[in-house]
C-alpha cells in the first residue's frame, strides 16, 4: 500500500509540472503575438515572392480565359504557392550558408494578398481587351 501512495504521489507531481509547462507554453504565445507595424509587415522579399506567384498565376488566368473563358477562383492555390515558394526560399538561403529570418504571418497575408491581385489584374486586362478587340472588329 505504501508503493501505490507513492506512485500516486509520482503522478501527482508529474501533472503539477506539466500543467506549469503547458502554462509557460501559452505565456510564451502571447508575447509572441503582438504585430509588428505595418512598415515593417511589407517587406521587399515578400513583395518579391508576391511578384513571382502573381506572374506564374497571370499566365494560367490568361490561358484559361483565353481557351475557355471560364476563370476559377485561383486563391487556394496562391496560398499553396506561397507556401510552398516561402520554404523553397529559406531552404535555398539555409543551404547558401545566408543567415535570414522566418517568413511571418503577415508577410504571408501579404503574398496572398498580393498574388491575387496581380492574377485580377490579368483577368480583367484580358477581359477587357477581349471586348475592345470585339467591338473593333464588328464595326
Amino acid at each position: 500500500m505504501g508503493n501505490v501512495s507513492n506512485e500516486e504521489q509520482e503522478l501527482k507531481e508529474i501533472e503539477i509540472l506539466e500543467r506549469n509547462d503547458i502554462e509557460k507554453v501559452g505565456d510564451e504565445l502571447e508575447d509572441a503575438s503582438t504585430v509588428a507595424p505595418w512598415m515593417k509587415q511589407i517587406t521587399i522579399r515578400g513583395l518579391i515572392a508576391s511578384i513571382l506567384i502573381g506572374i506564374v498565376n497571370s499566365v494560367i488566368v490568361m490561358k484559361l480565359n483565353l481557351t475557355t473563358g471560364l476563370v476559377p477562383n485561383l486563391n487556394v492555390s496562391v496560398a499553396l504557392l506561397g507556401f510552398v515558394f516561402i520554404k523553397l526560399w529559406t531552404k535555398i538561403l539555409e543551404k547558401a550558408n545566408i543567415v535570414s529570418t522566418p517568413f511571418t504571418r503577415q508577410e504571408n497575408t501579404i503574398i496572398q494578398t498580393c498574388a491575387v491581385a496581380c492574377y485580377s489584374a490579368s483577368f480583367g486586362g484580358v477581359f477587357l481587351f477581349c471586348f475592345n478587340s470585339m467591338s473593333i472588329f464588328t464595326v
